[in-house]
């Protein structure tokens, strides 16, 4: 596809705080109404690259461009056109609901012809409609969420940004916000969302897996879940459960063993000549099986496994 029809494109993205590197040759593209989510544990490089792809931030080197513009040469433009919503909400709580958005729209330089159809959209969207004059600081939290990205997308911008949005919300209120996420999407917005949620990355078109500044994976959930597990997964019932994950770290054939629940996941090479061995291994340390199959595994899984596996390829000399 030309490069014209992506809204994001990321080539050797690159940032360095004096010897610490935050992001390590980033690149990816990003098509228009994609939802691609960008996941990670904290202090992952997540939220260094959306603030160089927002134009807040100038890269050490390579290159970026957001809806056509380039992020270190015309961070004003690229500003005009895209949404902006951080983990903190940026709002002021102080204000009332519709003083917010009217103080948003100002900031976003929406024509005041437009001001009125923009706010009654906004409060729409939002589901604020009839609490706009209550005081922003006594919101829930999931109705500040949904105020904060009715401030981001004011002007109707083309592409939007979300650094962990659904941090410190609630289930059902997270829900909620994907759900309106995927109608902005499905509406020709293309939306860039960070999160360490590994359950609610299943909601994205794409993902990409970053870790230490790493791209260390990219595709859509299924074929991550299909394609990037360094091995096969393996759910094993077992008492006790202690003894049981300790002993397999070090058990032929297991690359890494973990409490899920009540019940370990194994990742092993083969699961079909791992599953009798396994039976025999835990038999002989006197631990009871009860159940032991292949299962698929979740991103939570292929995140571990990718993570673990790149840990283990630096440590070596």
């Amino acid at each position: 596809m030309p490069e014209q029809n992506y809204s994001v494109v990321v080539e050797n993205l690159r940032k360095q705080f004096g010897g610490f590197v935050a992001v390590d040759k980033l690149s990816l593209k990003i098509a228009m109404g994609e939802v691609f989510g960008f996941l990670g544990p904290n202090g992952a490089g997540k939220s260094t690259t959306i603030r160089m792809l927002c134009g807040l931030l100038k890269p050490t080197s390579g290159r970026a461009s957001v809806a056509g513009f380039d992020v270190a040469r015309q961070p004003e433009r690229v500003r005009q056109n895209i949404g902006y919503m951080s983990q903190r909400f940026s709002l002021y709580n102080d204000l009332t609901v519709i003083e917010n958005l009217r103080l948003f729209a100002g900031l976003y330089s929406v024509p005041s012809s437009l001001l009125k159809e923009r706010l009654h959209w906004a409060l729409a969207m939002a589901r604020l409609k009839g609490r706009e004059n209550l005081i922003t600081g006594t919101l829930p939290g999931g109705w500040k969420q949904r105020l904060a990205l009715g401030c981001a997308v004011l002007h109707k911008p083309p592409i939007l940004f979300l650094d962990e949005p659904t941090s410190g919300v609630d289930p059902i209120s997270r829900r909620q916000f994907w759900d309106l996420i995927h109608h902005m999407a499905e509406e020709g917005v293309t939306v860039f969302v960070t999160t360490h949620y590994m359950e609610e990355a299943e909601y994205c078109n794409r993902l990409a897996l970053i870790f230490r500044g790493k791209m260390v994976a990219l595709g859509t959930p299924s074929e991550l879940k299909r394609d990037s597990m360094n091995g096969e997964l393996l759910l094993v019932e077992c008492a006790p459960l202690g003894p049981a994950v300790e002993a397999l770290q070090s058990a032929p054939g297991v690359l890494d063993a973990a409490v899920f629940g009540n019940a370990l996941h194994l990742v092993v090479l083969d699961a079909a000549a791992a599953i009798p061995q396994i039976q025999a291994f835990l038999k002989d340390r006197a631990i009871t099986v009860s159940s032991i199959e292949k299962i698929r595994p979740t991103l939570e899984d292929v995140f571990v496994s990718v993570t673990t596996g790149r840990n283990a390829a630096e440590a070596e000399p």
